[in-house]
């Protein structure tokens, strides 16, 4: 799925849309972001050093499982993150550093879903946590 079809699932465009392709595969969501390094976030965080912020990569991580709601989410519904449990941040991502998420949906109680990830670069870990989302 490249970002035409996820733009068809979450309602974030231009610099906040963080996912370039996602696929369902086995019930599990994967996701991919290439770290530029002309995002707007990396400003500042940190001058000659960047990295890109932890609460960053928490939503990249959400919009990545949000393919996994692709069948629950129509027109005027929204998936918004509630909670983020257990983050642990085991390695820092810098520009040019290629994220791969893996998702999977532990839970739900409509309209509150609940998901646990990890993020790897280079097949290392760098992120992993658990969250929700309500569908409002």
């Amino acid at each position: 799925m490249n970002q035409e079809a996820i733009k068809k699932i979450l309602p974030h465009r231009d610099s906040m849309l963080l996912v370039e392709e996602a696929e369902v595969i086995d019930g599990k969501a994967h996701g991919k972001y290439t770290v530029r390094g002309d995002e707007w976030f990396l400003d500042g965080h940190f001058p000659g050093n960047p990295v890109v912020p932890g609460v960053i990569l928490c939503e990249i991580l959400a919009q990545s499982t949000c393919v996994l709601l692709s069948g629950e989410i129509q027109s005027g519904i929204t998936p918004y993150f509630t909670g983020i449990t257990s983050a642990r941040f085991k390695s820092p991502v810098k520009p040019g550093d290629v994220i791969e998420t893996e998702c999977v949906i532990t839970k739900k109680r409509p309209p509150f879903y609940f998901a646990a990830g990890e993020m790897k670069v280079d097949g290392k870990l760098a992120l992993k946590a658990e969250f929700s989302f309500a569908l409002v």
